[in-house]
């Protein structure tokens, strides 16, 4: 008795196929990517302007806690890495595990006005106190109040109504870099800001 076996017809792509498959892939991860890169850009831009308040809310602490004044500044760790140091020594310079925020590669900072933020005078208007324009590094008085520190002198002066901001920004491949701003206001509390796609800033802590 003959059995007869159907055959089975295999089905492959072709070359053709394939590369138009690729091509697809290629066309969607031109898009993808950018913004998957500018996403994680902005996360890690926010993390770094929370950081730094963080810093600076401890130098406010302390400086009301030890009755004198204190600093953050920017300043060279033992591993070469460029962070945020609060400045216990008034020297400038990193020493005796001073309390720090090292800077992620490829942010920019910027103190004070003149930064080229999106927006900027703007913004800046929206505080309702004057911005050091010197850049000057933020610092606190004995009663947490943002003044302008003078090592030499050993003095740190008010000048009423005037706070700190710090902008930061890290530039992507493609699109708008994000912003961020970290605000001392004469009060010597801190807010955390952000810039969105359109340049409007959103205040976020």
């Amino acid at each position: 008795m003959l059995h007869s076996n159907p055959r089975k017809n295999a089905h492959g792509f072709s070359l053709i196929e394939m590369m138009i498959v690729v091509a697809i892939v290629l066309i969607l991860a031109a898009f993808s990517v950018p913004t998957l890169l500018k996403t994680v850009s902005d996360i890690s831009l926010r993390y770094s302007a929370t950081d730094l308040s963080g810093l600076l809310q401890s130098a406010r602490i302390q400086a009301v806690r030890k009755n004198t004044f204190y600093s953050v500044v920017q300043a060279t760790l033992p591993s070469g890495t460029n962070a945020y140091i609060l400045d216990l020594n008034k020297t400038g310079i990193y020493a005796n595990s001073e309390p720090n925020m090292p800077i992620n590669p490829g942010l920019t900072i910027h103190q004070g006005t003149g930064s080229g933020a999106p927006n900027e005078a703007a913004f800046l208007a929206g505080l309702n106190f004057t911005v050091d324009p010197t850049g000057a590094a933020p610092s606190f008085n004995a009663r947490g109040l943002p003044c302008m520190a003078n090592l030499a002198a050993n003095t740190c002066p008010m000048v009423p109504s005037q706070g700190f901001v710090v902008f930061m920004s890290k530039p992507v491949i493609m699109g708008n870099s994000p912003w961020a701003a970290v605000v001392i206001n004469p009060s010597g509390h801190m807010q955390v800001w952000n810039a969105d796609a359109n340049g409007n800033w959103v205040q976020r802590d």
